[in-house]
């Protein structure tokens, strides 16, 4: 066939291939019974072929008008101008697609709530505050309503720049939780995907530059001080005073002695078993008690209902700062109170001869060797309570300095 078709041609071809009509329409044969029609322009140096139907159900003469029709809106006029007809449809059909995806996958907000409820059990309070709070305030403005696939770093960038600098640590854990549940809610077997809040030297670079960071250690009591302030801190009245001793006689951490419940002393083998969902490490931890940790125990326990060892006025958990209130109010405004782990520390190296795994376990650091993770458990935990013992003897003023045969 060449030039204009007939319909009886358009009826009995059925060789394979593409049969011109003229002006871009082409009656497109695959087989006897595959022929549609087709519309061929070009657009900005690229051609495209716009499908009008099948034979079946368009005539010629009305496959000639859809071809009439689509030459006008490639072309334009005066006051409108052309389009591409096959990539706008591409581009409908795409934004169907998102509007299609997103109606069934949950949002940043969604997957990040079903997370954190998976979560909750094992959080410490400390988490329970931060996590919702901090995604709430930082993220949740900017990506809380987009899918994952849709979030970018971009997205990321934009809502880390204004605390970036000002809210250094905020801004690197926000960062992180993002990332965090982003990864949670990704296929693990898609080798190709980049978590847009992944810290990469792209992003690292775009946002603002960080000062230098002034490392700055809690600030600690001289160990030579510490029974005069232990023996000044007994006459102290109050549940925050009484804990403060009990964080002092156990070098623990704040949050650790804030949140201590009755439940985990084993009053049989004088020891604290504190939970890793509480502890720095994540790893459960055993603190053996000396018998002044164990008197306040029973000054604690002597009347008092409820399941915290010290409960503010309210019966609820205290803030970390009633501590430190403690030694404002007795003139030690100048030391902050983890820093009486420190004075342990200090102590401990100085005046005993206890093995490094000794005093790291007592500590609960980062197990640096199997040697160290061993006097968490058993009967080497003995030497760890042999160590409790001496401090709790030292702030009480014998001069103890342990120098013998320990390991």
């Amino acid at each position: 066939m060449a030039g204009k078709l007939k319909p009886l041609d358009v009826e009995r071809e059925t060789r394979p291939g593409k049969f011109p009509d003229g002006d871009g329409l082409y009656l497109v044969v695959a087989s006897a019974t595959s022929k549609n029609w087709n519309y061929r322009y070009w657009k900005e140096g690229k051609q495209r072929w716009l499908g009008l139907g099948s034979v079946k159900d368009v005539s010629l003469k009305d496959a000639r008008l859809a071809r009439d029709a689509a030459r006008l809106r490639v072309k334009g006029d005066r006051g409108t101008p052309g389009v591409d007809i096959v990539q706008e449809k591409r581009a409908a059909r795409e934004e169907a697609k998102a509007a299609e995806v997103k109606v069934t996958l949950p949002t940043f907000e969604q997957c990040a709530e079903a997370y954190i409820r998976e979560r909750w059990s094992t959080w410490s309070k400390k988490h329970r505050d931060q996590w919702p709070s901090s995604l709430k305030r930082y993220a949740y403005p900017t990506i809380g309503e987009l899918t994952i696939p849709e979030i970018k770093p971009s997205h990321v960038y934009e809502l880390l720049r204004p605390i970036w600098v000002e809210k250094r640590e905020t801004a690197n854990r926000v960062r992180g939780r993002i990332e965090t549940i982003i990864a949670k809610n990704v296929d693990v077997d898609d080798t190709d995907f980049r978590n847009p809040a992944e810290l990469t030297k792209q992003l690292r670079e775009k946002l603002p530059r960080r000062p230098k960071r002034v490392v700055r250690h809690h600030p600690a009591l001289p160990y030579a001080e510490a029974p005069q302030f232990v023996s000044d801190l007994a006459a102290a009245v109050g549940t925050a005073a009484m804990m403060l001793r009990f964080l002092i006689l156990t070098a623990c951490r704040t949050n650790e002695v804030v949140e201590a419940r009755r439940s985990e002393i084993d009053r049989p083998s004088s020891a604290w078993k504190i939970p890793g969902e509480r502890m720095k490490m994540n790893q459960d931890h055993v603190v053996p008690l000396s018998e002044p940790a164990l008197a306040i125990l029973d000054e604690m326990r002597d009347g008092a209902e409820g399941e915290l060892i010290f409960p503010n006025p309210e019966g609820g958990i205290f803030s970390e700062n009633a501590m430190l209130a403690v030694l404002d109010r007795m003139g030690y405004g100048h030391v902050t109170v983890h820093g009486f782990r420190s004075t342990f520390a200090t102590w401990a190296e100085e005046c005993t001869d206890y093995p490094d795994g000794v005093r790291e376990a007592a500590l609960a650091h980062k197990y640096k060797s199997e040697t160290t993770a061993a006097y968490q458990r058993g009967q080497k935990l003995e030497k760890r309570r042999a160590l409790m013992k001496d401090w709790s003897q030292f702030l009480a003023g014998s001069c103890v300095i342990r120098l013998g045969k320990v390991g």
